[in-house]
């Protein structure tokens, strides 16, 4: 992985043994500020109980158990006080656990960092380090900052925790400094990362980049802050919150009516409505989502998909369209000399000579320094340059020959050096033959000329060259990503391939990847603009030619426009409009400019197009598995509250305690945050993509009412049965907690298909907590509870799997349909 050094905090340092100076360690820290790579949270007691006491569950517990120690029975007041440690308890275990990967992060972080400073080795705090130190980490180390590494030998480092590579990474010094702009990009073989460790030798690394701006850093601060974001669904999910909390509010006072008239008393109805209010209370779900987007950022980063800003972890996995730039992201991003066909008698090493006196080593294009490798330059005194312009399409060199006279070199694009060769039409007109052939190919084409003066004037020459032949490059294709490109199109995701290359070249690329198939259809960016603006067919084309950045953004506006939701790729400051104006905009962490990465949603950090595709899977399983999620919580909630309500309505006794909300809260909320984030990734694509943004179908909307329905119908039906003519309440209430606890366990079961170990103890704890409750006489006792006998648990088994059987048929179709 490619990373751009910082030019500035290394100027003048590369040779520098003796490290800096005090004065230049305060200057530095004055401008970069302290190696706070992981800034530090309150995660002390005292932040604990300022998150617990937000659980609305505590407070009803308080209120609820002082209410009962007002009414002079002791005995349930204490109970609810004990009950008030699991609920506590649970809430500090799931505020450590939403901290665990920054906390997990902090742990592979170096402490300390032995130093050079004014030529003495010293040790020190990492955080004291600065851009342009020179640290030295030994075998076993972390690396405390990311640096370039200047000496060492048989290094290996553990990076699996930035790529999660388990195996050893081999690390080498880079043999000289950054000189240029050109020169910015550093193979990852030579950088020291901080967080990860070295295994083997002794590296002596110039630190480069410190704090937030570290690779580390970045992902540690993303993933503890993006939860804070407020998204679109996030707003959806607080007006489905605030309508389920207003029809439990009116239930409750309904029931609190009902049951005073039927005269049950005051504190029974007061009873019956607080209990019913924190049953109906639907406060898991944003919480619940936090959790999952938090989660969706850290995952991102593992697969080098660094999230900017937290929207784009829902808009990832509904992406129906993605607008990706050619070079660097489809193909390697560099230019190979593939073929070389001379004119006339000349051979291959006098056409690369011609091209290679024709370029310059100070302009740092790389067909130029290709040429400079390949071809020797001819001997003689540079007298004039004439540069290469989109205007004149051509570069010339003219030059004094040794031997007396001048020579001129010339290399550009076919046509133009053609038009200025000494070739019959007809020879010219099979040259360009061969030219479109070749960009046909996939090739990027030029073409090299000379000719010989005996006399200059000064002036360029302008006619009279002796073609000598064509050179042709080519980019080559990377690996995995034809694969990504049928996957993406194969998943109903269109691709369109957007660059500036001729039409010829970008249709021969398209045609090798894939993209719309094996006639790839094309269109210029002039023709595209002109097709934008008028009524019918506009978009039946996979590949834009000689592309704009205008014309890029207004293509990405018709997209959305269309309903399409639509993802951008782009490396430049002139790709930050059609970013910014996409529904994800990618940027490339390694060629794309700061510009470029400030208005992207998300970073590639390999500029790979399989990447994004990785991503965009992962951004579907995971919003498949929040729905799964929230669809236990609808399924077990919808009995929950229906039978707290029409029980007491029908005028029976009340089915739930508070001490039995406080049960089936202590099951329902570690199974909807920790087990369904945990179902593992499929990393592939499947069919899907919406555009409109909704968790469920009306179809699954039905099912999920008729699963709640059976388990109303089985629990409502189990308490009546058992109350009998004798209201045998105890019995009763233990077969519909027991039925409940059952159905829990089955829906968690079906919709998880007992994926993972966390799963299957979701699955088998609640059952082993319902049989101690019920089966042993004292904590039955205490629960208002009696024990079953063994037809009872049959019957309860039976309602259980009735209930899993309906939640199995949406496990099919919900886990399947991809957001």
């Amino acid at each position: 992985m490619q990373r751009p050094a910082p030019l500035e905090p290394l100027e003048g340092l590369w040779s520098q043994e003796a490290g800096l100076d005090d004065s230049a360690v305060a200057q530095r820290r004055a401008r970069y500020g302290p190696n706070a790579i992981l800034a530090e949270r309150p995660t002390g007691w005292l932040e604990i109980l300022r998150s617990t006491v937000k659980d609305p569950m505590i407070w009803f517990l308080v209120g609820t158990a002082l209410l009962f120690l007002w009414l002079g029975d002791y005995t349930e007041a204490a109970v609810l006080a004990v009950a008030l440690i699991p609920i506590a308890g649970m809430d500090v275990y799931l505020h450590r656990r939403t901290e665990a990967s920054t906390e997990g992060l902090r742990a592979r972080l170096a402490s300390r960092a032995r130093v050079v400073r004014n030529g003495v080795e010293r040790e020190i705090q990492a955080a004291d380090l600065v851009p342009g130190d020179l640290v030295i980490v030994p075998a076993g180390a972390y690396f405390p900052a990311d640096g370039l590494i200047l000496a060492g030998h048989a290094l290996q480092a553990d990076e699996s925790t930035l790529t999660g590579e388990a195996l050893p990474v081999r690390k080498l010094p880079l043999a000289a400094p950054p000189k240029g702009a050109a020169d910015r990009l550093i193979d990852g073989v030579h950088w020291g990362m901080a967080g990860t460790r070295l295994l083997t030798g002794e590296a002596r690394l110039r630190v480069a980049l410190t704090g937030g701006d570290t690779y580390y850093g970045e992902i540690a601060r993303l993933s503890s802050t993006t939860r804070s974001e407020r998204t679109p669904l996030q707003a959806a999910i607080t007006d489905l919150v605030r309508i389920l909390l207003v029809i439990a509010l009116v239930l409750c006072a309904a029931l609190a009516v009902i049951r005073y008239v039927q005269g049950y008393g005051l504190v029974d109805a007061i009873l019956s409505a607080v209990t019913l209010a924190i049953a109906a209370l639907p406060e898991e779900f944003p919480v619940v989502f936090s959790f999952f987007l938090g989660l969706g950022v850290f995952r991102l980063a593992k697969l080098h998909a660094l999230v900017r800003r937290a929207v784009v972890v829902e808009n990832i996995g509904r992406v129906t369209c993605i607008c990706t730039d050619k070079t660097g992201t489809l193909t390697e991003g560099r230019l190979l000399l593939s073929e070389v066909v001379p004119a006339g008698a000349r051979d291959r090493a006098e056409v690369l000579a011609i091209g290679a006196t024709a370029s310059r080593a100070e302009t740092a294009d790389p067909l130029d320094e290709i040429l400079l490798a390949s071809g020797a330059a001819w001997d003689g005194a540079v007298e004039a340059v004439y540069p290469f312009t989109e205007d004149r399409l051509r570069e010339v060199c003219v030059l004094r020959d040794p031997e007396g006279g001048w020579r001129v070199a010339m290399k550009g694009a076919p046509e133009m050096v053609l038009s200025l060769s000494d070739l019959a039409p007809e020879a010219r007109e099979v040259w360009l033959h061969r030219t479109q052939t070749l960009a046909g190919s996939g090739h990027k084409v030029i073409a090299v000329a000379a000719r010989r003066l005996a006399a200059w004037t000064g002036d360029e020459p302008e006619e009279g060259f002796d073609f000598a032949g064509l050179l042709a490059f080519s980019d080559p294709v990377r690996d995995g990503v034809a694969e990504a490109v049928a996957e993406a199109q194969g998943a109903g995701i269109r691709v369109i391939m957007i660059t500036g290359d001729h039409a010829r070249t970008a249709e021969a690329i398209a045609g090798e990847l894939g993209i719309g198939g094996a006639a790839p259809r094309v269109v210029e960016g002039a023709a595209l603009e002109r097709r934008l603006g008028q009524p019918g067919p506009r978009f039946d084309f996979d590949v834009v030619a000689r592309c704009t950045p205008a014309q890029k953004l207004a293509l990405v506006e018709a997209l959305r426009a269309e309903g399409e939701l639509v993802a951008v790729t782009g490396d430049g400051v002139n790709d930050a409009p059609a970013l910014r104006g996409a529904d994800v905009g990618i940027a490339m962490g390694e060629r794309g400019t700061r510009s470029a990465r400030e208005v992207a949603a998300i970073v590639l950090l390999d500029d790979n197009f399989a990447t994004l595709v990785r991503a965009v899977a992962e951004g579907r399983q995971l919003f498949t598995n929040l729905r799964l999620s929230f669809a236990y919580l609808l399924m077990l909630h919808a009995p929950l509250v229906a039978t707290a309500a029409l029980i007491p309505l029908m005028g029976y006794p009340l089915l739930y305690l508070p001490i039995h909300i406080v049960w089936i809260e202590l099951i329902i909320h570690p199974t909807a945050m920790l087990v369904f984030q945990d179902l593992p990734s499929r990393h592939a694509l499947t069919p899907g993509g919406e555009r409109r943004l909704r968790f469920f179908s009306p179809a699954e909307w039905a099912r999920i009412g008729l699963v709640g329905a059976v388990a109303t119908a089985v629990i409502l039906g189990g308490f009546v049965f058992n109350l009998g003519d004798d209201l045998d309440v105890p019995h009763a209430r233990s077969m519909a907690m027991a039925t409940l606890v059952i159905a829990s366990a089955a829906m968690a079961a079906a919709l998880t298909r007992l994926g993972t170990r966390a799963a299957l103890l979701a699955t088998v704890l609640p059952v082993v907590s319902a049989i101690a409750v019920i089966q042993i006489a004292p904590v039955a006792e205490l629960f208002h509870l009696r024990p079953l006998h063994g037809i009872d648990w049959l019957l309860a088994a039976g309602g259980g799997a009735l209930v899993s059987l309906s939640a199995a048929v949406l496990r099919r179709e919900t886990g399947h349909r991809d957001p």
